[in-house]
């Protein structure tokens, strides 16, 4: 009744989706432990820490682009726009962990899903069961219980604003509801590798512009030891394996599944700061993680029949419809460059 019923769970792409879904929580929890790990060193420079993530993508997806020399099937803008998006919301998750804890950024992750539900039935006019968006709301409960946690706690929360790190992270979240969504659009309308290939540039060109104006001094105050390049290095691969692996996701699976696998690595999260950190976890993060877990269990709940038969009927017309519109533009395109 939970989740997925047996039948489903033998298919191939469920199974696919479940696989990607938690390598994608592990690596987004990797990043996380590996961020606050130097924000507690002192290295506050958080548009750096993306910037080889960027700079991966580009190179690797970029050469493989080159090398198929394909048709540019989304106007570059548009790429353009959704990697500036993407920058300033790695910006202010990172940001976030200069004044709040790890398992808050983690928790308050599920915000993006009610994000994910309003953006997809405004743009995509996805419709929603009421058992949906019952959970939804159960979920946001539970991310105001990580806010009053934090209040709660005061300096024991392991920063030193955490509401203001609790803010930051809302927005972030936001933010990456509009990029995911973006991308599910780009992905099956588009092309992942031109996806990656132009997040990735478009990336590091942002990040570099950004880094030059506003990171240089903290840059040149990092003492560049081993211990403060290995971190930059892994977050570097890691980040290049997160963006790789949920475009096949996304295309797989869509945002829905993306979003809630990513908050499976709140359980890590918790885990690190008892284990590694050797911090006290305030009683309220366990009553908000409970109360998140019950309003997933809700949210995931298997539909009837006819409810999923109406969702996939709606999911077929915005497919056409995205089919029109991306054949629509290829064609204003080739007749402009004709001419």
């Amino acid at each position: 009744m939970v989740l997925f019923s047996f039948n489903e769970m033998k298919k191939k792409e469920t199974l696919i989706g479940l696989v990607l879904g938690q390598i994608i929580s592990l690596l987004s929890t990797f990043i996380s432990f590996t961020t606050s790990e130097l924000a507690r060193k002192g290295i506050n420079a958080p548009t750096s820490q993306s910037f080889l993530g960027y700079l991966l993508l580009a190179t690797v997806y970029g050469s493989i682009m080159l090398y198929r020399r394909p048709v540019i099937k989304a106007k570059w803008y548009h790429y353009f726009l959704l990697t500036l998006v993407n920058v300033e919301a790695n910006f202010l998750v990172v940001k976030a962990f200069q004044y709040t804890s790890m398992t808050s950024v983690m928790l308050l992750d599920c915000w993006a899903i009610p994000c994910v539900l309003v953006l997809t039935w405004v743009f995509l006019k996805t419709r929603y069961s009421l058992m949906k968006i019952s959970g939804v709301a159960v979920c946001i409960v539970g991310v105001v219980m990580v806010v009053f946690s934090d209040v709660h706690a005061g300096d024991r929360s392991g920063g030193s604003n955490p509401v203001k790190g609790d803010l930051l992270v809302i927005a972030a979240a936001t933010l990456y509801a509009v990029i995911n969504t973006s991308e599910e659009f780009f992905v099956k309308t588009a092309d992942r590798i031109e996806l990656m290939s132009f997040v990735g540039l478009f990336g590091a060109i942002i990040s570099a512009i950004q880094i030059s104006i506003f990171e240089r001094d903290a840059l040149n105050a990092i003492h560049w030891s081993t211990g403060a390049v290995l971190p930059y290095i892994g977050i570097a691969i890691s980040v290049f394996l997160f963006y790789s692996i949920l475009t096949v996701l996304l295309k797989t699976n869509g945002t829905a599944m993306f979003t809630l696998s990513l908050l499976t690595s709140d359980m890590w999260a918790v885990l690190i700061r008892i284990f590694a950190y050797h911090e006290k976890v305030d009683w309220l993060y366990y009553l908000a993680f409970a109360t998140t877990a019950i309003g997933l269990i809700i949210y995931t709940m298997k539909e009837n029949d006819q409810e999923r038969q109406r969702g996939g009927e709606v999911v077929d017309e915005q497919r056409k419809l995205l089919d029109e519109e991306s054949g629509g533009s290829l064609r204003d395109s080739l007749i402009g460059a004709s001419t």
